[in-house]
């Protein structure tokens, strides 16, 4: 796939999971639809936040780092990962009523410590 079919679908695909969770918000009712609308409206905000922070990153990245562009992909789509987890996570705390300071800087510094063991473990094993 080359670059700019990647760019394309992971725009077209992050306004269609955007537009989701925008009729999910407004059509689903999450006392009548129980579990399924609670996941339905954490999971379609988990994928509108993850295509959108990973095609941001990239660009920034595109634009200010030198290098093959193709090695940006990776990087900002796992750290899409992190932040949509990070993002998500907040809400979902949030909604349960127990986000507290702690919970949200345990959270930050696991995902932290999952990006520092991902970057240490490609540099440790690469050729």
């Amino acid at each position: 796939m080359t670059l700019k079919k990647y760019l394309n679908l992971m725009s077209v695909l992050s306004i269609f999971c955007w537009l989701f969770w925008v009729f999910v918000i407004f059509f689903i009712n999450p006392e009548e639809t129980g579990l399924i609308g609670f996941v339905l409206f954490y999971f379609s905000l988990f994928l509108a936040i993850l295509g959108t922070i990973a095609i941001i990153g990239f660009l920034i990245r595109a634009r200010f780092i030198k290098g093959p562009v193709f090695k940006h992909v990776e990087a900002s789509f796992r750290q899409g990962i992190w932040l949509s987890l990070l993002i998500v996570g907040l809400f979902l705390l949030q909604g349960l009523g127990i986000l507290r300071w702690w919970n949200a800087l345990f959270l930050l510094l696991f995902l932290m410590f999952l990006e520092f063991f991902f970057l240490s473990s490609r540099k440790k094993y690469k050729t």
